[in-house]
């Protein structure tokens, strides 16, 4: 602050960071803050074949089987910090008998800061698709 001798007695204060009534609201991510699909397609790929390499299809356990892969991706976006992001993460399980699978997303989002990414894994009994989402929240 500095003093300015008047018969008044007047502060003027000088701001160094914000002036007063300037927003303070981030509306995007900083570039390096950004949710980046191939870096997540390469944890979703690890989680799945961890989990599943090994894993048989049995129905009454692909519950649990599945939550346990979808626990785990989640905890691993997790670890990579990235601020304001709701994640979301999505995995199907079912049995493999040689027949084919589709499966589609449609999102409304902010096509500048959102972004997905999807994994599929096979083995001989069974089939995984997880898919993890990352939303920015304004």
């Amino acid at each position: 602050a500095e003093y300015m001798g008047t018969t008044t007695d007047v502060f003027i204060l000088t701001m160094d960071k914000k002036k007063a009534g300037e927003n303070t609201y981030v509306i995007q991510p900083a570039y390096k803050d950004k949710f980046r699909p191939q870096p997540v397609k390469t944890i979703l790929r690890e989680v799945l074949k961890a989990k599943l390499e090994k894993a048989q299809y049995h129905a009454e356990q692909t519950a649990t089987l599945t939550k346990q892969v979808a626990d785990e991706i989640k905890d691993r976006l997790k670890e990579s910090n990235l601020p304001r992001y709701k994640l979301v993460v999505q995995v199907v399980m079912g049995e493999n008998k040689g027949q084919g699978v589709r499966m589609g997303t449609r999102c409304f989002w902010d096509g500048d800061t959102d972004a997905y990414a999807s994994e599929t894994f096979k083995n001989e009994t069974l089939f995984c698709v997880a898919t993890a989402y990352g939303v920015y929240h304004y």
